[in-house]
Formats: C-alpha cells, sequence, structure tokens
C-alpha cells in the first residue's frame, strides 16, 4: 500500500512538471510580450518551404520551461539537474511536434491531438523511470492523463483568455 502511494504521489508531482514545461511559457508570452521571443529555429524554412518549427517556439519558452521545472524540482528534493532535465526533454518533445506538424503542413498552433501531448509528456517521462522510482506503468499513467487534461483544458483556458487558441 504505501508503495503505491508513493507511486501515485511521484506520478502527481511529475504530471505538475509536464505542466509547468507547458504552461510556463504561456505565461511568460502573456506577461513579456514581444520581449525575447527569438524564434528557435531562427525563422528558417525546411526543404519543403515551410518553416522549420514556427514562430511560436522561441527560445525564451525553452529557457522558463526548463527554469521552471528545474526550480520546482530542486524545491520539493529532486534536485535541479533532474528538473533542467526534465524540462528540456519535454520541450524537445513539443519542438519534435512542431517540426512534425509543419512537415504535414499544419501552421502554427493548429490542433493534433496526441501529437500535441504524447512527445512532449512522455520523453522526460522515459527520464523519470531511470532517474526516479516510478515504474512504467506509473509513467504512463503520467501520459495518459497530461494528454487527457491538455485535450480538456485547453479550451477552458482558452475561453477565460489564458490562451490565444482553444487547443
Amino acid at each position: 500500500m504505501h508503495r503505491e502511494i508513493d507511486q501515485l504521489l511521484l506520478a502527481g508531482v511529475l504530471f505538475v512538471m509536464l505542466v509547468l514545461a507547458n504552461g510556463m511559457p504561456v505565461v511568460a508570452a502573456r506577461l513579456l510580450k514581444r520581449r525575447w521571443r527569438t524564434p528557435v529555429d531562427g525563422g528558417r524554412l525546411w526543404s519543403d518551404g515551410r518553416p522549420v518549427l514556427g514562430p511560436s517556439k522561441t527560445w525564451r519558452g525553452l529557457t522558463i520551461g526548463a527554469l521552471s521545472c528545474a526550480l520546482f524540482s530542486a524545491a520539493i528534493g529532486l534536485g535541479l539537474v533532474f528538473g533542467v532535465l526534465f524540462g528540456v526533454l519535454a520541450l524537445w518533445g513539443d519542438l519534435l511536434s512542431s517540426f512534425y506538424k509543419r512537415r504535414l503542413g499544419m501552421p502554427s498552433s493548429a490542433r493534433a491531438v496526441g501529437l500535441d501531448q504524447v512527445p512532449e509528456s512522455a520523453l522526460p517521462m522515459v527520464l523519470a523511470v531511470f532517474w526516479l522510482p516510478i515504474s512504467w506503468w506509473g509513467a504512463a499513467l503520467v501520459v495518459v492523463l497530461f494528454t487527457l487534461a491538455n485535450i480538456l483544458v485547453s479550451p477552458l483556458l482558452f475561453r477565460l483568455g489564458i490562451r490565444r487558441h482553444p487547443h
């Protein structure tokens, strides 16, 4: 019983870290407006003539997302290094999703259910399985919950004026 509670608590902490990595760049964009919004891809186009990632993937977002995970992780005792790596992997997953969406001809901020959530949650959860005492089942649960929460909560955040897009 104690181990199951520990797994659920750890899963909850990792879910919060995914929300920070995903949400803090949005908060930073709202607060900082046009400041420090240099695109990760530098505005470059891929060989297909489409943006590599698009204008919404910025160095500011990567920095804020990774830093927020690092500070939270350090504050709760999981360590600064784990938090930085977790945040960076979550954001790399997000960049990977954006790359694939551009190749599919989808514009920045277009909705792609699953593709928008799974890479950014699965990559850091693989790290968590090897770094922390969480099982593969626990990690999979976090990925599923993050995906469902993102799909269900994003439209609400849009209606509240927190997000610019309903997904």
